[in-house]
């Protein structure tokens, strides 16, 4: 049975508990964005926005530094890869990640309008 991400959980706390719980349902696979794509830490196999969906994502803020605020993607690749994709906030964050999601989000958009 697929977890539901989007209801009220005590994971969903801290970055650590939630990347803890969604490696427990199967998303193991450590994602880093690149110039060329999103890239697979195990495997350097490289996809395109077109090859991937993001399931859901967490944005956690710093309480006491805004430096340690963060954002958690949950992704699925279409040959069924499935893991996490972790970036920064604000200056911490990296271009990379930003285009690649902005992709991946304007495909998605023009999926459901079609």
């Amino acid at each position: 049975m697929k977890a539901d991400y989007n209801k009220s959980t005590p994971y969903i706390r801290s970055m650590v508990s939630c990347l803890s719980k969604v490696v427990d349902d199967g998303y193991k696979e450590d994602f880093v964005a690149t110039r060329e794509g999103l890239e697979s830490s195990s495997t350097r196999k490289l996809y395109g926005p077109t090859e991937v969906k993001v399931v859901t994502s967490f944005r956690f803020e710093g309480f006491s530094d805004p430096h340690d605020s963060a954002v958690l993607y949950v992704i699925e690749t279409a040959d069924g890869v499935k893991g996490t994709l972790i970036d920064g906030c604000g200056n911490l964050a990296d271009p990379f990640v930003y285009k690649f999601i902005a992709d991946v989000e304007s495909r998605s958009e023009k999926l459901m309008i079609n």
